[in-house]
């Protein structure tokens, strides 16, 4: 993902045993986000991961849901040596592809998923790399594949926490062109790029998963 300035609690990623990287929030909510894909994933068939920071989300994905055959990516080499730590002796974890999910045109490379998962990313990037990811996405899916889209969200414009207000004004003070972006505008830009929206799923720390999914051809 293109480097941005980003406040000391934004993206936190602490040294752990040898070159693995280790970032509280996904230790925190690894389980959760397993028993989500459980739940919306297919159970076979190509996974790709976007901007799979640590590796720890893909390593407990991988293990949980072990039909698939993950694709994790990043563009930070520390976190792409931290990536392949993890995913030792994961049969189903490929090598770490190099992918800047920001990138116009990065899915004429990489396409034909049945699932592609984003997590906590959108309120670190602006609005028109969004929107860039979001279009490349749906042009990555498979027909029938679904995108899950996991993060902290405005919800009809509004921030709904206490935390939510002080993280949006932390993340807008550092940068402008970034911060939460609002559920429904996401839902209006997936739909835009031709998915359909199968589920809103309320989840803990007052986080969503909007999940879409590639009409069948």
């Amino acid at each position: 993902m293109s480097k941005r300035a980003l406040p000391p609690n934004a993206s936190v990623a602490e040294q752990g045993d040898g070159t693995k990287l280790i970032a509280p929030a996904a230790s925190r909510n690894a389980d959760v986000l397993c028993d989500l894909l459980a739940q919306v994933a297919p159970q076979d068939g190509r996974a790709l991961e976007l901007a799979s920071g640590t590796g720890q989300h893909v390593a407990a994905f991988a293990a949980r849901l072990p039909g698939l055959l993950w694709q994790p990516t990043e563009v930070v080499a520390e976190r792409i040596t931290s990536i392949d730590a993890y995913a030792q002796g994961i049969p189903n974890i490929l090598p770490t592809h190099t992918l800047d999910a920001l990138h116009p045109g990065w899915s004429t490379e990489h396409t034909g998923y049945d699932l592609i998962v984003l997590i906590n990313l959108l309120h670190l990037i602006s609005l028109p790399e969004t929107e860039t990811l979001i279009t490349e996405t749906a042009r990555a899916l498979a027909p029938g594949g679904r995108f899950v889209l996991y993060g902290p969200f405005m919800r009809s414009g509004e921030l709904t926490s206490e935390g939510d207000k002080r993280f949006h004004a932390a993340l807008t003070m550092q940068d402008p062109e970034i911060g939460y972006k609002d559920d429904f505008d996401m839902i209006e830009l997936m739909q835009a790029a031709g998915l359909e929206m199968a589920e809103v799923i309320e989840m803990p720390a007052n986080n969503l998963a909007l999940i879409a999914a590639k009409p069948p051809t």
